[in-house]
């Protein structure tokens, strides 16, 4: 969403779009995926009195605005970015911490399977899978078969 947007769904809920929003949106799309730390350290680049709270509350009323979505892809804070991008899984290299992304149409035979066995409806926009980057794997491939973790539930 350009600031032009925002603009336009801050003024529909009688709200004003402050520079301090127009920037925080702007570190989103920035970072691709960011932890609000992220966000506000970039946001400080350009605006230093920006505190870490505003920004909570501004990705808070972004995401109730439909402007950015989040999803926790490990203990601590949730990562945000643009929710005009396609849905996607968030694939998270253990080893580097790199997060990149793939179809989501790859998890959806899971989801019906998961639906079918257990009767239940997976949020897939939110699914992250935990293992090692190509990069990080080094000179092989990763093969297809799941890397298993060792404090895995059943």
């Amino acid at each position: 969403m350009s600031a032009e947007g925002l603009d336009e769904a801050l003024r529909a809920r009688g709200m004003r779009a402050t520079p301090q929003r127009r920037l925080v949106l702007e570190a989103v799309i920035a970072l691709g995926h960011g932890t609000p730390e992220k966000v506000c350290e970039r946001v400080q680049n350009v605006a230093p009195a920006v505190n870490l709270t505003t920004v909570y509350r501004t990705l808070e009323l972004l995401e109730d605005l439909g402007v950015v979505s989040h999803t926790h892809l490990g203990h601590g804070a949730p990562t945000y970015h643009p929710s005009d991008e396609a849905d996607h899984i968030h694939l998270v290299c253990r080893r580097c911490g790199s997060v990149s992304e793939a179809d989501l149409a790859l998890a959806e035979a899971l989801a019906r399977s998961v639906a079918g066995r257990h009767g239940f409806a997976t949020d897939l926009a939110h699914l992250s899978l935990h293992g090692v980057c190509r990069s990080c794997a080094g000179a092989g491939e990763v093969s297809g078969a799941a890397v298993r973790s060792t404090s895995h539930e059943r």
